[in-house]
């Protein structure tokens, strides 16, 4: 198994910036894929970006040129620097990740609130 930690939510004004991360511990070595998944109120969580354990990187449409994954595979982590941030961006950010064998872990996820 895998735990994952999740930090760095907050408040923020549209047009702001934040960056979340994501501490993994437990089997990191068997991860292949992580990333971030959200869930705004009263919607379907939905994916935002991945990382490969080759470092490629794929993010939806929405967050495309405004979001940027990365992952420090010496430290566990997995950030999500995200800018331009606007008020459709309001959700629980989860980190998710994927083992080699297809076995999914979530975080508790950290809360986004865009507003002014």
């Amino acid at each position: 198994q895998v735990q994952l930690v999740e930090s760095g939510g907050g408040l923020v004004q549209p047009g702001g910036s934040l960056r979340l991360s994501c501490a993994a511990s437990g089997r990191t070595s068997s991860i292949n894929t992580i990333g971030w998944y959200r869930q705004a109120p009263g919607k379907q969580r939905e994916w935002v970006a991945t990382i490969a354990s080759s470092g490629s990187t794929d993010y939806a449409d929405s967050v495309k040129a405004r979001f940027t994954i990365s992952r420090d595979n010496a430290k566990n982590t997995v950030d999500l620097q995200m800018y331009g941030l606007k008020p459709d961006d309001t959700a629980v950010y989860y980190c998710h990740a994927k083992f080699y064998n297809g076995a999914p872990y979530w975080g508790q996820g950290t809360q986004v609130t865009v507003s002014s």
